[in-house]
């Protein structure tokens, strides 16, 4: 299989995982169109399965080092696969919601708030559950970006006008999302042998394999998740199954293309996580907040017609988040 040997390619690969989770929102909103986000979402966590399948039997499966993907599956202990299944349950959960704020208040502010919670919180339990990195550095990372959130947070408040009614209800399901989120990285973590990806310890899963049993976990908590999204939307009337069928094959191929974006960034911070560690890896990635955030204020427009102040915290959010994925990168280094 595929191993990253070097420090700089594992952060490359956090990068390339950065734009992925930054950028996979752009498909909900192509999609939002013509499509509710419930809908979108069972494309979406379809695109994430069928992505890992597709890894798992290439870059999982060629080459001389590590196990292959099928050898590796066959090995793995039952309280490993439980890990990275109950990971892609709980990313699941704290998912359907973000999309839910996606859908309420904008990319440039369910990423910031929801995601940018999500990287303070999964910073440190990363760091705990496997530590890698200077620590003092680590944590001057984190107060940076969490200083990022609140600025972005003060911008939002500041757009709500007469002119601008906007729902707070999003600002709180982005909460919630981050809270959720922050843990489900440990678990997929937890299930591989991070110390050697050549040869993994007994009963261990390699990245490949742990992504796999990840998106599993996603499908499956899917049924349930989704379903009560659909029966109690947070905003419009209630979503029948029957609605899935009335899209054309471009509105659901928006919907797979989402999942794979995201499943793509996910393997590459799973990959690089044996070189960089999972905290650095993990909040490297996190750092999707600015891309996505990018594309609500430059591309949606997202917040169009807001006050000027909203402008320079933004712009503050901006500068203040890069410093901290500064620290993040020179913690590892």
């Amino acid at each position: 299989m595929f191993i990253v040997q070097s420090y700089p390619l594992a952060i490359l690969f956090c990068f390339i995982t950065m734009l992925c989770w930054g950028s996979w929102g752009n498909t909900q909103k192509l999609a939002a169109r013509t499509w509710r986000y419930e809908l979108f979402y069972w494309d979406y966590v379809i695109g994430l399965l069928l992505f890992s399948l597709v890894l798992a039997f290439t870059l999982g499966s060629f080459g001389s080092e590590g196990r292959g993907f099928l050898e590796d599956l066959g090995q793995v202990d039952r309280s490993n696969l439980f890990s990275a299944f109950l990971g892609g349950v709980i990313f699941n959960a704290s998912n359907i919601l973000l999309s839910a704020a996606i859908a309420l208040c904008g990319m440039s502010v369910a990423f910031p708030v929801g995601v940018g919670l999500a990287l303070v919180l999964g910073v440190l339990v990363n760091y705990f559950g496997a530590a890698k990195g200077d620590p003092l550095f680590i944590f001057i990372g984190v107060v940076l970006i969490a200083a990022a959130i609140v600025m972005n947070g003060l911008a939002y408040k500041k757009a709500q006008t007469e002119k601008r009614k906007l729902t707070t209800r999003g600002l709180l399901i982005s909460v919630a999302a981050g809270i959720i989120m922050a843990f489900f990285y440990r678990f997929v973590a937890a299930s591989m042998d991070l110390d050697n990806f050549v040869d993994p310890a007994p009963g261990k899963m390699t990245p490949y394999t742990a992504v796999f049993v990840f998106a599993v976990g996603v499908f499956v908590s899917n049924f349930l998740f989704n379903t009560l999204a659909m029966r109690f939307p947070v905003d419009g009337a209630p979503v029948r199954f029957s609605d899935y069928f009335k899209g054309d094959f471009r509105t659901h191929l928006v919907g797979v293309l989402g999942g794979v974006i995201w499943c793509l960034g996910e393997s590459f911070s799973m990959i690089a996580s044996g070189k960089a560690g999972a905290a650095i890896s993990y909040g490297l990635g996190q750092g999707a907040t600015l891309v996505s955030a990018l594309w609500g204020i430059l591309i949606w427009k997202e917040f169009r017609g807001a006050p000027k102040v909203s402008d320079r915290l933004n712009a503050g959010m901006f500068v203040v988040f890069l410093i901290g994925l500064g620290f993040l990168i020179y913690a590892g280094a």
